[in-house]
């Protein structure tokens, strides 16, 4: 084997170890820099529809954050499969894929977010690992109860009121945000039962959550810190 094929294969270890050792990290930032796309891309006067290239591209991230496994190998060949179906969908216009690929992508986005807010949870020693992984279960539940309130608004339209574009994907997720966190502006209305249940359930586990995560974050550091000082 060459000495350059052997650098290239050094190389790609460290890479590897490093996404490993700050995968959330890379996560949580990734989400950030997807959601500030959105005000960019309005301001340019871009398609904002463009914002499901990142969050498909945060969708692999995420898959990758997981623990190694079968699992997670099968998982992650799922995602880039229904990435590549999605993206040939919309060049193609074929209505039945386009229509399916978003709720499947948001199906894997919430396992993900589970494997990372159980990642957090069963810590007994917070870093910030432990931390980046708690917020990106919280951007990573916002931005795909978004999709899911697009597509309840694509299915049957009129679910959804208040919006002077049609209820475009990034008006979805400003409004699943605003619902996670509760502050209701009220320039978005749910109309119909089944888009004011799923807005009740994302507010109340969005409430629920980050009461639970503090609560065992600081739990957890104060454990810590008391083995810590009896050492």
């Amino acid at each position: 084997m060459s000495k350059k094929m052997l650098l290239s294969l050094s190389s790609l270890r460290s890479l590897g170890r490093g996404f490993t050792t700050h995968r959330y990290a890379i996560l949580f930032y990734s989400l950030l820099l997807t959601l500030a796309a959105v005000p960019l891309l309005a301001a340019l006067e871009h398609d904002t529809d463009l914002i499901r290239v990142p969050l498909a591209f945060d969708v692999i991230v995420a898959v990758l954050c997981l623990h190694d496994g079968l699992g997670r190998r099968y998982l992650l060949l799922l995602t880039i499969s229904l990435v590549a179906v999605g993206l040939t969908a919309e060049i193609m216009l074929h209505p039945l894929l386009s229509a399916v690929t978003p709720p499947l992508l948001s199906a894997i986005a919430f396992l993900t977010a589970a494997g990372a807010v159980r990642f957090a949870m069963r810590t007994r020693d917070v870093d910030a690992a432990h931390v980046y992984a708690g917020l990106s279960a919280y951007l990573l539940a916002g931005a795909f109860f978004g999709v899911l309130h697009w597509r309840v608004e694509q299915v049957w339209p009129g679910s959804y009121v208040g919006s002077s574009d049609g209820f475009s994907l990034t008006s979805a997720i400003y409004f699943s945000f605003v619902t996670l966190a509760t502050l209701g502006y009220g320039d978005l209305v749910p109309k119909t039962e089944l888009a004011r249940g799923l807005a009740v359930f994302e507010a109340v586990a969005g409430q629920l959550y980050i009461a639970v995560l503090l609560a065992r974050l600081v739990s957890a550091h104060a454990q810590s810190a008391n083995k810590r000082d009896k050492s």
